[in-house]
């Protein structure tokens, strides 16, 4: 899978705020929480932190980055687009997100949180190398939902 990385267009997260999943995994869908949608397309709140993920010029998925500069952690976002999911192709989309942020972050350790609820998004990022740390509530999608944030230590 040869993927490109590029800061997000207006267009590019417009159409990822259209993106619908199936079943349980609708908690994911942009609209479910207005804050987050909001920031997702204010050019500004997103700033360069969000990239598109392409595949031949085909939008795949999104990456945000969080930089913890004091403790060279970055913390991460991701998303594939919905008719991606669910096809064995999550290992592979999160290896070219984690060299991306290698090649250019290069930090020490990289985090993420994901909902308790998505088993599969957890065995993809365990069978890569990440480790549970702590779970939490956020409140999100207008109620308050259990998070597992999770840790993968770079070999810099």
């Amino acid at each position: 899978m040869n993927c490109t990385f590029n800061v997000i267009t207006q267009k590019q997260a417009e159409d990822i705020a259209n993106w619908h999943y199936d079943e349980n995994y609708s908690f994911y869908d942009m609209e479910a929480d207005p804050e987050d949608l909001e920031e997702f397309l204010d050019p500004l709140q997103r700033g360069e932190s969000v990239f598109a993920v392409t595949i031949e010029n085909e939008l795949m998925g999104f990456l945000t980055i969080q930089q913890f500069t004091e403790k060279n952690i970055i913390d991460i976002g991701l998303g594939m687009r919905p008719d991606f999911t669910g096809k064995g192709m999550g290992k592979e989309f999160l290896k070219k997100c984690v060299e991306f942020i290698l090649k250019n972050y290069g930090p020490e350790r990289i985090t993420l949180s994901v909902a308790t609820f998505n088993q599969r998004a957890i065995k993809v990022y365990k069978r890569f190398g990440f480790r549970d740390q702590e779970i939490f509530i956020q409140h999100t999608n207008g109620g308050e939902y259990e998070f597992l944030r999770m840790e993968y230590e770079c070999n810099v």
